[in-house]
């Protein structure tokens, strides 16, 4: 089982920049790890995602080009930079833990955080 632990959030401006980290215990460098967000009154949706050595990333639509993924396995974290916020990006973001080394699909996430809480005004 692994444990995962987000921090970094907070309340920023549009346009404003944020680090989010997930701590995680077990074994998370064997896998794919991601971040996902749910924005007030709306479902959960996919933001990024990061294969286990890091060589592979991916985007949701929205957040490419703004967002970074990254991971940091000899720390067993892994971060998310968030650029260039808009007001759209208010959610309390997850960390999640894939079930496969590679990236496959954004249903292939079997455990998850708490959440960390952004909130972005203009």
């Amino acid at each position: 089982q692994v444990d995962l632990v987000e921090s970094g959030g907070g309340s920023v401006q549009a346009g404003g920049s944020l680090r989010l980290s997930c701590a995680a215990s077990g074994a998370p460098r064997l896998y794919c790890m991601g971040w996902f967000r749910q924005p007030p009154g709306k479902m959960r949706e996919e933001v990024a995602c990061i294969s286990m050595l890091g060589q592979t990333t991916k985007y949701a639509a929205s957040v490419k080009g703004r967002f970074t993924i990254s991971r940091d396995n000899d720390k067993n974290t892994v971060y998310l930079d968030l650029n260039s916020l808009e007001v759209e990006d208010t959610a309390i973001y997850y960390c999640a833990k894939g079930q496969w080394a590679g990236c496959r699909g954004w249903s292939d996430f079997d455990e998850w955080g708490q959440g960390t809480q952004v909130a972005v005004s203009s």
